[in-house]
């Protein structure tokens, strides 16, 4: 079985518009696929990043979801490319909508789909203080699906990052690959993007492909940029270092997860404990 798969990692700057958001993104994927890329993963929102809650249900309420994925699994199987869409919105009644991953085969049909668990509710100071939850229903399940050869991919979005019991179950489950497409935002990218996606990749042993949005978006946000890839030792083995629209590709050898993972058991968990009083 193929122990080195070839990861591309889409960087965008997504506005409100998703058709110009599939154009940018299609050109960055014929990139991609002629990189010689069997996985191609794109952030998190990439049809459509809009922090105006109710522009934003508007328009979710009022799509063909059947129509866009249908688009999206063209675009897969025109490329021969197993495709992460990082996350779009999708409708979940009631003034909500799921922040949902969906993985295409490359033959074009849906493989699996994941609904973010932990959302984004942080107040981090004048202008950047977010409610994810106030427009995004979460999700209650962790999601794995095999891939490319010996790949299997856990899926995460964004806010997941920073609750490690989650990318600890995912490893146990049988991830060796992980993906964090993201938006994150300047302040907390500069300090934490990078040392969080090491750190889930040395807990995990586990490789964690992180394509992430960048740069200021038709919203008024900014976004970091500085899409990553990190291996199971926890070495950054490609990273673009801005956030310009990019490809980034990146051999991940799976064969590394078994040897960090055999030097360092930790995944496994530790001992049985009893709480502090």
């Amino acid at each position: 079985m193929d122990q080195v798969l070839r990861v591309a990692l889409l960087q965008m700057r997504s506005g409100i518009d998703p058709q110009s958001n599939r154009a940018e993104m299609s050109a960055l994927l014929r990139q991609a696929a002629s990189g010689g890329a069997r996985l191609v993963a794109t952030p998190e929102m990439t049809p459509r990043l809009d922090r105006d809650r109710q522009r934003m249900l508007g328009a979710v309420e009022r799509e063909d979801l059947a129509a866009e994925i249908r688009a999206w699994g063209r675009l897969a199987r025109e490329h021969g490319v197993w495709l992460l869409l990082g996350s779009m919105a999708v409708w979940a009644g009631e003034g909500r909508v799921y922040n949902r991953s969906f993985l295409f085969s490359p033959n074009g049909d849906v493989r699996a789909q994941y609904d973010k668990i932990n959302l984004f509710d942080v107040a981090l100071g004048p202008g950047e203080n977010y409610s994810e939850s106030a427009a995004v229903a979460p999700g209650d399940a962790l999601v794995t699906c095999p891939i490319a050869g010996a790949a299997v991919l856990g899926l995460t979005i964004c806010y997941d990052l920073r609750f490690p019991e989650v990318y600890g179950a995912l490893a146990k489950a049988g991830a060796n690959l992980i993906s964090v497409p993201a938006a994150f935002t300047r302040p907390t990218g500069a300090a934490h993007w990078e040392v969080l996606l090491r750190a889930r990749a040395i807990e995990t042993g586990a490789f964690v492909i992180a394509p992430a949005q960048g740069g200021v978006h038709d919203d008024g946000r900014a976004t970091w940029g500085h899409s990553m890839v990190v291996a199971p030792w926890g070495e950054v083995i490609a990273s673009l270092d801005h956030d310009e629209p990019g490809v980034l590709l990146a051999d991940c050898d799976l064969a590394q997860c078994a040897a960090a993972r055999a030097r360092i058991p930790a995944w496994r968990g530790g001992r049985a404990f009893r709480p502090a009083p």
